[in-house]
């Protein structure tokens, strides 16, 4: 299928490795001008030219650091914002201070409103654009144990489709993407820890993490970051001008809900 990328500019942030990497590498394949985004140097420049890509450092956990971004696009005209930019953390409530709340508000939600906020205008003057959160199933299905990382991620589908009410009419669309349990490389080490505590393999941490807190999950594995690639690269294409404002599940089936 022919996603009509050629010539369409893509800013992917946190896109040097994980989801985001993959996110960066496949719009680049179907022929668009990508952008790498990261807050290390040495990763952004690797991944950029791995990927012919352009690379930016900007920390965008911080105001400065989204209008920093923002500065060095003054002269390009963006024509796909993905916000995947954000971290995963599994904390009680109990051992949950108010800085942790802040911190995953000012990266998993704010870098996505700042964005949003410098470039989705553009969209609109120029009548064609994709904006795409990278939310996750804990939208719908919060971990008693991640309700600050659930809030975050419900904030992001929440925030895409007020924006896709300001759409009507025009080329734009701005829809989210509800992620299952993935392989990335931080999702790797947190299983890692696990399997060490628990004195068991690697394989059979995998493994018991969907007889138990991911039972429900039909595929029983971990998507890779390439399934919720192919997701995302679809919703930017011309071929997606059909949805909109949409909370789009690439969950593996594990929310047992219909819609």
């Amino acid at each position: 299928m022919n996603l009509g990328l050629v010539g369409k500019t893509a800013l992917v942030t946190g896109s040097t490795q994980g989801i985001g990497r993959a996110i960066a590498e496949t719009l680049a394949k179907e022929g668009a001008s990508v952008i790498i985004n990261g807050r290390n140097q040495k990763r952004v420049d690797e991944t950029a030219s791995a990927l012919g890509a352009r690379g930016i450092v900007a920390d965008l956990a911080t105001a400065a650091g989204a209008e920093n971004l923002l500065r060095e696009l003054q002269e390009t005209k963006v024509d796909i914002l993905v916000n995947n930019a954000g971290y995963f953390e599994v904390k009680p409530l109990e051992e949950l201070s108010d800085d942790d709340w802040y911190k995953m508000f000012e990266l998993n939600v704010m870098s996505g409103v700042r964005l949003s906020k410098g470039l989705f205008p553009k969209m609109l003057a120029n009548n064609w654009g994709r904006v795409i959160f990278i939310a996750s199933e804990q939208t719908m299905k919060p971990h008693p144990h991640m309700i600050h990382y659930a809030m975050s991620k419900a904030a992001n589908a929440s925030i895409a489709r007020g924006l896709a009410e300001n759409t009507k009419g025009t080329g734009v669309t701005v829809n989210s993407v509800l992620v299952g349990p993935t392989l990335s490389e931080g999702v790797d080490v947190f299983l890692e820890k696990n399997a060490k505590r628990e004195g068991q393999s690697l394989e059979k941490s995998k493994k018991n993490f969907f007889s138990g807190e991911a039972a429900s999950s039909l595929i029983q594995r971990h998507l890779t970051p390439q399934e919720v690639a192919d997701q995302v690269a679809f919703l930017a294409s011309v071929n997606a001008s059909g949805i909109n404002g949409a909370a789009q599940r690439v969950d593996g089936g594990i929310v047992r809900s219909m819609v």
